[in-house]
């Protein structure tokens, strides 16, 4: 956190005027110990006096005393980063408590606080006690509830309902999503070909690198969307047979020709493991060992990387640029690499996958997912 400064501002802006400390006491009319004491950190200038030393050093109380009301896209980034790797390696409490003191102090930062409700989102279910997991949960709807309220970036505010209905969806309260979407999907729908329409006005102006860029970040977006719309299409008709089984084919050949496993191995994961789900729900336990072999496989290769970064590849050669430019996070993970690799080592450990418990190859596959690092 950006901490108040005053001692050290003083200090600086007395030496740069040339002044004693006598000077800057006879001036403000307190003793000369006063003020040394104001530079040494033993105590600092009442609130009354503030204005005045403000305008004796020609500068804002903010500047005076080292307040930043905002933080830069630069800083939220570092900030976000350095949460997330905190929750895998301290105290859950510990971590919580300084993100709720940096949420006090950039009450009005609106970008830092979505991020803020993202990293809650993300690392609540770490304390396995179900009332604070239920009270992180309501916190995140209250900040939602206080950007929805006060941000003016639209943007921003999208995220902040999206972000808010996801968890009434997690805390069961379903006729609250439906509340809170369903009039913003409808008007969120034309808005989603803003990038269609930018890559084209860009064309039209001549600006060709900016035209392939917002081409490729649309068709990159979409494709995504649809990665994550047919796992939901599987499980919402796992008992349709037909239906899933050309959901799945359909799906295979997309990832496929866009070489999705090695652009974004994690937009595969939820795909491959709810193709699994199906084919145990139909009954087909070959089948649905096959999609839990593609699925450890995209874990081993997602974490056989450096960094659980985002990335383009020899086609989509502009996107990183759009990672890196509009994300907040930039190409990093939302959540920390040892809690999503912990977590993803036990997804096999539930039902339905415990009807495969004893068969030979599903043994071998559980202890491959079990031995990444």
């Amino acid at each position: 956190m950006s901490m108040l400064r005053i001692a050290d501002n003083i200090v600086r802006l007395r030496h740069d005027k040339k002044i004693t400390q006598e000077k800057l006491a006879e001036f403000v009319g307190v003793t000369k110990a006063s003020v040394s004491k104001w530079e040494n950190s033993q105590s600092t200038p009442d609130i009354t006096i503030l204005p005045q030393l403000a305008a004796f050093f020609n500068v804002t109380v903010d500047e005076l005393i080292g307040y930043t009301p905002q933080l830069s896209k630069e800083q939220i980034q570092k900030l976000y980063q350095r949460f997330g790797n905190d929750f895998g390696r301290r105290h859950f409490e510990e971590v919580m408590k300084e993100t709720e003191d940096y949420v006090k102090h950039y009450y009005s930062c609106w970008p830092f606080l979505l991020q803020i409700c993202i990293l809650w989102l993300n690392h609540y279910k770490m304390t396995e006690d179900k009332d604070r997991q239920k009270d992180i949960c309501l916190r995140i709807v209250k900040l939602c509830e206080h950007i929805q309220e006060n941000c003016q970036d639209m943007q921003i505010h999208g995220t902040a309902v999206v972000i808010r209905a996801l968890i009434y969806f997690q805390m069961g309260r379903i006729q609250e999503v439906v509340d809170e979407l369903e009039e913003f999907s409808a008007s969120a729908r034309f808005g989603n070909q803003s990038s269609v329409l930018l890559a084209q006005a860009y064309a039209m102006l001549g600006e060709q690198e900016k035209a392939y860029g917002y081409a490729q970040i649309s068709m990159y977006d979409n494709i995504m969307n649809l990665l994550a719309n047919a796992a939901c299409y599987l499980q919402i008709n796992m008992a349709q047979q037909q239906v899933c089984r050309e959901t799945i084919e359909r799906i295979e050949h997309v990832a496929e020709a866009y070489q999705i496993a090695e652009l974004n191995p994690n937009s595969l994961l939820n795909f491959e493991y709810q193709a699994a789900v199906c084919y145990l729900a139909q009954g087909e336990k070959q089948k649905a060992i096959e999609h839990i072999d593609k699925y450890v496989m995209l874990l081993s290769k997602l974490f056989s990387a450096a960094e659980l970064n985002l990335h383009g590849d020899a086609y989509f050669n502009r996107i990183e640029a759009w990672f890196g430019n509009e994300l907040l996070n930039g190409t990093n993970a939302p959540c920390n690499r040892k809690v999503v690799l912990e977590d993803a080592k036990r997804t096999l450990d539930v039902p339905p996958f415990t009807v495969l418990n004893g068969i030979p190859e599903f043994e071998k596959i559980r202890n491959k997912l079990k031995e990444i690092n």
